[in-house]
């Protein structure tokens, strides 16, 4: 799979991944401000009619898009279970096991039931059991605990999480920074630690 370049408004902050068709179409239209990291791809176009030479384009890692309508960055990423069970590294976030992301479901802390909101500070990935047990119970009725607290992600973790596996090393040098403190590592009430693979 081919590597996606990591697209940032002028003010440097990411907004999203672009395949490099789109990246083209932004060079094209003059609206690439800046650019930081070594070559994705290098994209062929037509012959020049006065030298007989092959036009290309070298397409960065990192691109920053000038104009008004491209520079929106997310200050809330959307929820997603992908992107939940991401953030939880595939582990329900009650047992303390690890999952493939078909077996596990979204839980909700407070559960929704109760006015519980479908939000990022309020869901965890669980597996299916602990779902099930928990229900729509609070945690302190059940005597169940949770191993971490569950949090928002900033915009930086959020690429990060959502295209996890095709990061260049030059784009999570740029993203990994402003990574909040305690997304690299969540410590559970009973004091285990579960590292977050990034």
């Amino acid at each position: 799979m081919e590597a996606k370049i990591l697209r940032l408004n002028m003010a440097g902050q990411p907004v999203e991944w672009l395949h490099w068709k789109e990246a083209v179409n932004l060079y094209a239209r003059e609206l690439i401000a800046w650019s930081l990291g070594g070559v994705v791809k290098r994209v062929h176009g037509g012959r020049s009619r006065f030298s007989g030479c092959q036009t290309f384009i070298d397409l960065p890692a990192i691109v920053a898009s000038d104009g008004e309508r491209l520079a929106q960055a997310k200050t809330i990423p959307p929820l997603t279970n992908a992107g939940l069970f991401r953030r939880d590294n595939g582990q329900c976030l009650y047992c303390g096991h690890y999952f493939d992301y078909a077996e596990l479901s979204r839980d909700h802390v407070f559960p929704s039931s109760r006015g519980g909101e479908d939000r990022w500070e309020n869901v965890v990935a669980a597996c299916l059991r602990c779902n099930q047990r928990k229900g729509n119970h609070l945690l302190e009725d059940i005597d169940m605990d949770l191993l971490a607290l569950p949090y928002r992600p900033n915009p930086y973790e959020y690429l990060a999480l959502i295209n996890n596996d095709r990061i260049r090393g030059d784009q999570m040098a740029y993203l990994r920074p402003q990574f909040k403190r305690y997304s690299g590592k969540l410590i559970g009430a009973r004091g285990n630690s579960f590292s977050l693979r990034f």
